[in-house]
C-alpha cells in the first residue's frame, strides 16, 4: 500500500517489533501505535511522520512498511 500524507494508519506490530529500529532503542512500544488511528503528515523517502490521536503524544517517525490502513 503506498502511503500518503492524509492517510489514516496504525502500526503493525510484528513488523515493528522485529525491526532494525526496535533493536537499536527502546523495543516497548506505547500500545496506541498499534490500537489508535495515526495520521500521516509528512513523508521523507521510506519513513512517514505520524500523528496519533488528538492527545498530547509525540509525533513518530515509521517506515512506510510498517503501516497499514487504519481498520
Amino acid at each position: 500500500m503506498p502511503v500518503k500524507k492524509g492517510d489514516l494508519v496504525c502500526a503493525v506490530r510484528e513488523k515493528l517489533e522485529s525491526s532494525l529500529e526496535a533493536k537499536a532503542s527502546d523495543p516497548r512500544f506505547p500500545p496506541y501505535i498499534f490500537e489508535t488511528k495515526g495520521q500521516v503528515v509528512d513523508i521523507k523517502g521510506d519513513y512517514a511522520l505520524v500523528m496519533f490521536g488528538y492527545v498530547s503524544t509525540p509525533n513518530v517517525w515509521l517506515r512506510v512498511d510498517q503501516l497499514e490502513p487504519f481498520k
